[in-house]
Order: structure tokens, then C-alpha cells, then sequence
């Protein structure tokens, strides 16, 4: 395994998602967050299904839409949904301190409800992440901003959508799934114009530069972190996922003049140790039980 072109291309994906988020957050100033949603939805979607159409896929196997799927699907919009809206309404650095405790969720999810076996450091270690997401969002404050809330569900969202996933048929391919994903966003961010009462705004030329821009990250980060899992181990790129919260607080600061504090920065610290912890954790039960 390649495990240094596999740390790279993960490097590589965290700082496409960090450019895709910047410009989501930049033209969520001229338009609505349900018709950015719509239109990163239509042009990723297509992308997917251009690209399982050449490998001879079926979009529409009947083992592509078993429940798994579909609830993979909705869990996908939701965390589309008020993860845009979180970036539309605060710091891109805050969205991405409180999602880094994604990881954690998901391990707490596997506990409770898949059964996974889970001991008490990792419980603890869990405590001690969302201690530090509370440090970051500060409910009953006053640095409280309740639009972070917004990033929580779609943290839950992420989780749903990533413990989901194991029950998806593995007859069915990755773009598959991708193409499903997306095009649930399309109806996502149609629903949230509806909702909000929003009408669509008639982008200009240099509006479709910077969609093109964001679709063009989106699809790289991806790829870029299915070849990471082709040419690595899992455990060596895995922490690296946390570049990505770096990436954020630079652009914060250099690209929206954001100047996160000392609580953000230690509760995000106390995040990444934690779920650091968590996957090293996981790993050494794991190495114990193959040598069993």
C-alpha cells in the first residue's frame, strides 16, 4: 500500500472540501442557500451519472434503492441542507470546529444502535469531544450563536448517513450511491426555497465561474478520497481528515477576516485529540482481536 500518495491525496481532498465551502459561503451572499443547493445537486448528480453510465451501472438496479439506500439518501440532504445554511449564516472556522466531532458521533451512533462494542475510554473519550463542541458553541452565552446548531444536525445527519452506508448492497457502486446522495439535494434545496419563500436569483456570468469552481471541488475532494481508500491503509490517512479544519480557519481568516477565539480554538483541539484517540483506540482493539 501507498501510504504516503494516500496521506497526500486525503491532504488534497480536505483542502478541496475547505475551497468548496468558501465559495458556498461567498455566493450565499447574492443567492439563496436552497438554490445553491439546487444547483451544486444538478451538476454533481450529473457528473455521478455520466460516470457510472460509462462504467455500464445501472442507476436504477432494484438493489440500488433498498432502504438502506434510500435512507442514506435523505440523510445526505438533511446534512446538505443545514450544513450550507450553517455556512451562510456564521464563521466558515465554527462550522468547521463543531463538524469535526462527525467521527464521534459516528462511533456513538455504532454503539447504540448497531451494537458495536464500545469500552469506557472511548465513551469517555466521546464525552470529552462534545464537552469540546460545547465549548465552541457556548449555548446559554454570550457568544451563543444558534445557527451552529444547524452543524450539530448535520453531524447526526452525517452519521445516520455513514452508518447507513454498510447496509447498502456492495453490488452497488460508489457512484451509484454518489448520484443518489446529490440528486436528494436537488429536492433538498427546492424544498428549502419553498419553505423559506425564497425566489431564485438570475446568477451572472461571474456566478457561474465560481458554481463551476464549486462543483469542480466538490467532485475532486471526493474522488480524491476514494483513491485515498485504493491506495492506503485506512489507519494511516484516516487522522489526516483533520486537516481540514486547519484549511477552514485559514481561509476564515485570510479569505472573511474571522478571528476565532481561545475557547473555538481549545474546544476544536479537544475534538481532534479526541477523535484521534477514538480511531487509534478502535485500531489497537481491532489488531488485538485479528491476533486473538
Amino acid at each position: 500500500m501507498n501510504n504516503l500518495q494516500g496521506i497526500l491525496l486525503i491532504i488534497g481532498a480536505m483542502a478541496a472540501f475547505t475551497a468548496e465551502d468558501a465559495l458556498i459561503k461567498h455566493l450565499s451572499t447574492w443567492f439563496p442557500t436552497g438554490q445553491i443547493l439546487v444547483a451544486l445537486g444538478i451538476g454533481a448528480s450529473l457528473v455521478f451519472a455520466a460516470l457510472a453510465t460509462v462504467r455500464h451501472q445501472s442507476l436504477f438496479a432494484r438493489e440500488a434503492w433498498g432502504g438502506p439506500a434510500i435512507l442514506r439518501a435523505l440523510s445526505e440532504a438533511v446534512a446538505a441542507t443545514t450544513f450550507v445554511t450553517a455556512l451562510a449564516l456564521i464563521d466558515i472556522s465554527t462550522v468547521a470546529a463543531v463538524f469535526q466531532a462527525t467521527p464521534l458521533a459516528i462511533t456513538m451512533g455504532a454503539a447504540l444502535f448497531l451494537g458495536e462494542k464500545v469500552g469506557w475510554r472511548r465513551w469517555s473519550a466521546i464525552l470529552v469531544g462534545f464537552c469540546g463542541v460545547l465549548l465552541i458553541i457556548r449555548p446559554g452565552l454570550d457568544g451563543f450563536e444558534p445557527a451552529t446548531l444547524f452543524v450539530l444536525v448535520a453531524v447526526a445527519a452525517i452519521a445516520v448517513r455513514d452508518l447507513s452506508t454498510r447496509f447498502i448492497s456492495p453490488q452497488v457502486s460508489s457512484l451509484v450511491v454518489s448520484f443518489q446522495g446529490f440528486a436528494s439535494v436537488i429536492f433538498s434545496g427546492a424544498l428549502l426555497l419553498w419553505l423559506q419563500g425564497d425566489s431564485m436569483a438570475l446568477p451572472e456570468p461571474r456566478h457561474y465561474a465560481l458554481i463551476a469552481a464549486t462543483l469542480v471541488f466538490s467532485v475532486t475532494g471526493y474522488y480524491a478520497i476514494v483513491q485515498a481508500m485504493r491506495v492506503a491503509d485506512a489507519s494511516a490517512v484516516q487522522p489526516f481528515r483533520y486537516t481540514r479544519l486547519v484549511f477552514s480557519i485559514l481561509a476564515g481568516v485570510l479569505v472573511f477576516g474571522e478571528q476565532p477565539d481561545a475557547l473555538t480554538l481549545i474546544g476544536a483541539a479537544l475534538v481532534i485529540a479526541t477523535g484521534i484517540y477514538t480511531f487509534l483506540r478502535e485500531r489497537q482493539i481491532g489488531r488485538a482481536a485479528r491476533l486473538a
